[in-house]
This record gives structure tokens, sequence and C-alpha cells, in this order.
């Protein structure tokens, strides 16, 4: 039986379709792996919940620079690593971001870091960095179904589960045997384990509902079934994955009261 905790129970649409693929918790199971290719840009839609982007915030506070005679306009602090285009997406709400950073766009392992906004606006890490790994061709900020790279951009996390029992999540957690796996990922490893907790990223899903819940407003050719999950060892097919403890700790820090996203992509795109 599921179990959600501080949610309705929601209904689970038909088995997982995670569960079929070689790796990793993507839509649609990859053939032969490719050469990487070029990713291109594209604008956030109904079902992905980037949140639209922020006007730009005066320097000097209200009034503008007019008003700040007596000093200089003191920026606005931003997570570390962030630049001004990548910050402007993040809510206004948002006190909890999970950073995840690979060095390149088609790097295939990454830093993952959870950081915490204090009353005074200013962001300081909580816990990590802990190593993760990514889609096997690495990011993209225009994904599709099988294209094996993790959707680039902020995203709010708002719903976990797994088939083993709730490690201490505040938010809503889904327990069922649904999340089991088998199979070798990319490198010849075992999948057994890796849905055994995991962190539903909101691209292409309707937020407040099970991980396992297969509509994808944007469609089936956007991919969806985006998580973080306990790491394999390997690349995924578009997921995030962390060492099991590591993950049982991010499932008890993130509180769904400080609206927590995860911000992630390649260093150089987060950086501007």
């Amino acid at each position: 039986m599921s179990v959600r905790k501080g949610a309705p129970a929601l209904l689970i649409a038909g088995a997982l379709c995670a569960s079929l693929l070689l790796t990793g918790c993507a839509d649609t199971a990859p053939s032969a792996p490719a050469p990487p290719g070029p990713s291109t840009g594209a604008p956030p839609a109904a079902g992905d919940s980037r949140p639209e982007g922020a006007p730009p915030r005066p320097a000097g506070g209200p009034g503008g620079a007019a008003n700040s005679r007596s000093s200089a306009p003191v920026p606005e602090p931003r997570i570390p690593g962030i630049g001004p285009a990548t910050d402007a997406l993040v809510p206004d709400g948002t006190t909890q971001a999970l950073v995840v950073t690979g060095a390149t766009a088609d790097a295939n392992t990454s830093t993952a870091t959870l950081y915490e906004r204090d009353p005074g606006g200013r962001w300081t890490p909580v816990a990590g960095p802990w190593a993760a790994h990514n889609a096997l061709r690495g990011w993209t900020d225009d994904h599709v179904a099988g294209d094996l790279r993790t959707p680039i951009g902020v995203f709010r996390l708002g719903d976990a589960g797994g088939r083993l029992p709730d490690p201490g999540a505040r938010l809503p957690y889904d327990q069922d045997d649904e999340f089991a796996i088998s199979g070798t990922g990319f490198s010849g490893e075992p999948l057994e384990g890796s849905f055994d907790h995991v962190i539903a990223i909101d691209y292409n899903r309707v937020p407040g509902r099970t991980p396992l819940d297969k509509e994808r407003p944007l469609g089936a050719g956007k991919g969806g079934g985006v998580w973080i999950h306990v790491d394999h060892g390997g690349p995924t097919q578009a997921c995030v994955a962390l060492a099991r403890e590591d993950l049982r700790e991010l499932l008890r820090a993130l509180d769904p009261a400080r609206d927590p996203v995860v911000v992630m992509g390649p260093a150089p795109v987060l950086g501007r």
C-alpha cells in the first residue's frame, strides 16, 4: 500500500514505467549510446515548473540609486556559483536550494550541495558537498525523451517516495513496491535498490502527486520521471543520483515550508 504523509492519498497511474528501463528513471529506454549532440534552448512551458524570470531588481533598494547617498548599493546576496540570470529563476519565497553542478555540458558526474537562506538573505551551505551522477551525455536546456541528458534549470522539489519506508522525510512520501527496479546500467553496474528512496524533480510532471504518477503536461516527447535517486555507481537516463546515506540525509533536511528547489546544470551555465 502507498503511504502519503502530509498530503492526501493520490491515485498511482499504472505500473512504474521507469522500472522497465536499463538505468535511472527517465520515461524512455535508450538505444545504444550515441556521441553527444548539441543542446538547444527552449522557454519553460506548462508542466515545467521552472519559475518565470523575475523582473530586474533595482540597485540600492526602493527608489534605486537616487536614495543611496550615504553608501554604494549592496549587491543582492546569491547562492555561491550562481549568476544573476539563474538567480532570477529562484522563487522569492525559496529559502532552501540543492545545487547540482557539472563541470561541463557533457559531464555525467557532478557535485550536489544543499544551501539555506538566512533571514538576512544570505545563502550558506548546510549539507554536502556530495558526489553525484547525472545523465550519460550530460546536460541540456531542451530535454526530450531518450536524449540521455539531464534538464538544466531551477525546479521545485515537493514529493518523495521509494521502495523502502520513509526515512524521516518532511516532504510527502509514497512507499510502494512499484519503485523496485532490476537490470544493469551503462557501466554494467546493478540497478537494484536505485529507487529505494527518490525525490521527484518537478520537470514535466503534476506537482503534489506520487513520483510514480505518469501524467506529462508537456507531452511524452519531452520526457519525464526525472528524479533524485540512489546512486547505482554510473550515469543515469536523465536523473540525479546520490549515495544512499547522502540521499537519506537530504530527505530529512528538505522542508516544504522553505519551498525547496533544485538548481542544476553545468557550472558555466549556472554562473550566468
